[in-house]
């Protein structure tokens, strides 16, 4: 069986906006009687009153109406209000979305000391939404959230430590923040630890220690750990080596959008026998499309070697083409080597000398043996 040699890579922070929302279960005589409080200036039954009316729980949902009392209540220096308003302008619900003002609002709760408004101030630092991008700014919000037991902060924090984004690179201080991330149930943190388990960052490696971690997360649901979970088992580290689990964790990452896992499934398929080859076909055509079609540049080279060479797929130089065309276009010299071909050969598009030999010139600028014979064979220079 051919292997192919893959990095489990760390899964950057995507950008999560910590949202803070207790449903407000309320009766018709509880919504007069909060309505009448609030009228009169009561900022708690402000505030109790916009989560009614976010969640439609005994009133009509109106979040214009909720972001009416957030603000009534925020204005009075209520923090929980000054933080769930600055989410409403950073979501754009019930007013425009703006982040400058949700910055405003965040920083007026963080400054009383909500965790969650200090970890997104810190998440806006970062990427530069509403203010400046400062990396140093947003390590000084992420840590007082995360000293403050907000899971969230405490991996973006292990995350700025890992990337020295704001301070300086450090894996034992990452691994220190995953991992009490992680044991507060936090799935990203979970695969971070895992993979610093994994590479040996910051903790001894640890293959096994990257499995429980792996599997925590991708049993939690996490597809980034399903996909590393898979390629444990593939390769046989921290496990036993079994095909059958490999697949079966990277068929739950691949139907969870996870483009490497679905690129796997394919490659499976390709390399290796169900049993039916009606089954492998139809597998190996479906997941290297999905992932093809997501640029993922292995994806689409395979998919048009299937069409050139009629290997699994039938032959279809048209469709070969196209995908050897996008994968060349990303840079991979194989492929532009064989779309050389197609021009040469008038495979799948009008036979062109000069735009074969462009594309031989630039698979054998990337040290392409076979593009540098056949630029020689051409009378042409490399």
């Amino acid at each position: 069986m051919k292997r192919r040699s893959y990095a489990l890579l760390l899964q950057l922070f995507v950008v999560v906006i910590v949202a803070l929302f207790t449903p407000c279960v309320a009766s018709a005589q509880t919504i007069d009687e909060l309505k009448k409080k609030a009228e009169q200036g009561d900022a708690s039954a402000q505030f109790d009153l916009a989560r009614c009316y976010e969640a439609g729980n005994g009133v009509a949902q109106n979040a214009a109406k909720a972001v009416k009392w957030y603000r009534n209540s925020a204005e009075q220096g209520n923090a929980e209000a000054q933080y769930n308003l600055g989410l409403c302008y950073y979501h754009g619900e019930g007013v425009d979305q703006d982040y400058a003002e949700a910055v405003k609002w965040y920083r007026k709760a963080a400054e009383q000391g909500n965790p969650n408004a200090r970890c997104n101030l810190g998440v806006c630092y970062k990427y530069g939404e509403g203010v400046v991008q400062d990396y140093a700014e947003a390590v000084k919000w992420y840590r007082k959230a995360a000293e403050q037991g907000v899971a969230i902060a405490q991996h973006n924090l292990g995350n700025c430590y890992y990337f020295g984004e704001g301070v300086a690179k450090d894996y034992a201080e990452a691994a220190k923040w995953y991992r009490k991330s992680a044991e507060k149930g936090y799935t990203h943190a979970q695969c971070s630890l895992a993979i610093c388990y994994y590479n040996g960052e910051g903790v001894a490696k640890d293959y096994c220690e990257a499995v429980r971690w792996h599997r925590i997360s991708a049993e939690l649901g996490y597809m980034h750990s399903q996909y590393n979970l898979g390629s444990c088992y593939f390769y046989g580290n921290g496990v036993s080596e079994d095909l059958d689990e490999a697949m079966r964790w990277w068929r739950k990452a691949a139907e969870q959008g996870h483009v490497d896992a679905q690129y796997m499934l394919g490659y499976w398929h390709y390399y290796v026998s169900s049993g039916s080859l009606e089954t492998d076909r139809a597998e190996i055509e479906k997941w290297l499309t999905i992932a093809a079609e997501q640029g993922h540049v292995d994806a689409q080279f395979m998919l048009a070697e299937c069409y050139y060479f009629g290997e699994e797929l039938p032959k279809n130089y048209v469709e070969a083409a196209k995908w050897y065309r996008k994968a060349a276009e990303q840079g991979n010299a194989d492929a532009q080597y064989y779309l050389g071909e197609c021009y040469y050969n008038g495979h799948g598009v009008t036979k062109d000398l000069n735009e074969a030999i462009e594309w031989y010139r630039k698979a054998a600028q990337q040290g392409k043996d076979n593009a540098k014979i056949k630029l020689n064979d051409l009378g042409e220079s490399w």
